[in-house]
């Protein structure tokens, strides 16, 4: 990518870190909360999924102000953290958890509809041949879900990709320590001769949805067409 400036290069290269890690670290709790919500009855569930949808619901400056009330030095999970030496205010961690935070509902609702399609007659057979439930699980229901979970999984990074609100709110906007995508673009606009730079990052950014998107499609049917055996 020579055509592609230090700055810009640093931003995607941020961009791709904080996405990767905003997936990987939220997917198994995503498969959790999505099993939890689709199968089991218990009381505050809806406050659950109502908690689980907030991020699409509230402005993204908003969550990012709400992690930096609870996450920032002065705040209590912050002051926790930080007498064990871990700071994720204004650090690329921040901004991963800033980005899995946004991403995570797109995550469950893909998973969970994956798992409500799953007929719940199979888990009970397993269940009566005196198979545990994790076995169940891993065995059973995990296979027939595999392509809602990799879906889910990219929906989300191409969502951690592009998120600028939360980030930023969170994070600042510091070149080479939390300087993403998005701010990179934001930072380029405002500057006299910036709009080249910030056009450039703008096609990385469409390629890269793009590229998550067709691969999400693709990847959900070739699992499901394995799965069923075709």
């Amino acid at each position: 990518m020579g055509w592609l400036g230090p700055a810009e290069l640093e931003a995607l290269r941020l961009s791709l870190r904080v996405s990767i890690w905003a997936t990987l670290v939220s997917l198994p709790l995503g498969i959790f909360v999505a099993y939890a919500l689709a199968r089991w009855r218990f009381p505050g569930r809806q406050l659950l999924n109502g908690l689980v949808h907030l991020p699409l619901i509230l402005p993204p400056v908003v969550t990012g102000y709400l992690l930096l009330l609870t996450f920032g030095i002065q705040g209590p999970l912050g002051r926790f953290l930080a007498e064990f030496g871990i700071v994720v205010a204004f650090r690329w961690t921040g901004a991963a958890l800033a980005a899995g935070i946004m991403a995570f509902p797109l995550m469950v609702r893909a998973i969970r509809l994956s798992i409500e399609a799953v007929d719940p007659k199979l888990e009970q057979a397993g269940a009566t041949l005196g198979a545990s439930r994790m076995f169940v699980f891993a065995t059973v229901t995990l296979p027939l879900i595999l392509p809602g979970i990799i879906a889910g999984a990219i929906l989300a990074f191409a969502k951690a990709m592009g998120e600028f609100g939360a980030t930023i709110t969170f994070v600042s906007n510091i070149p080479g320590q939390t300087q993403t995508l998005p701010s990179a673009v934001y930072s380029f606009l405002q500057v006299p001769g910036g709009e080249p730079a910030a056009l450039r990052l703008v096609i990385i950014s469409v390629i890269v949805a793009m590229t998550a998107l067709l691969l999400s499609e693709y990847v959900g049917r070739r699992v499901a067409r394995r799965v069923a055996g075709t």
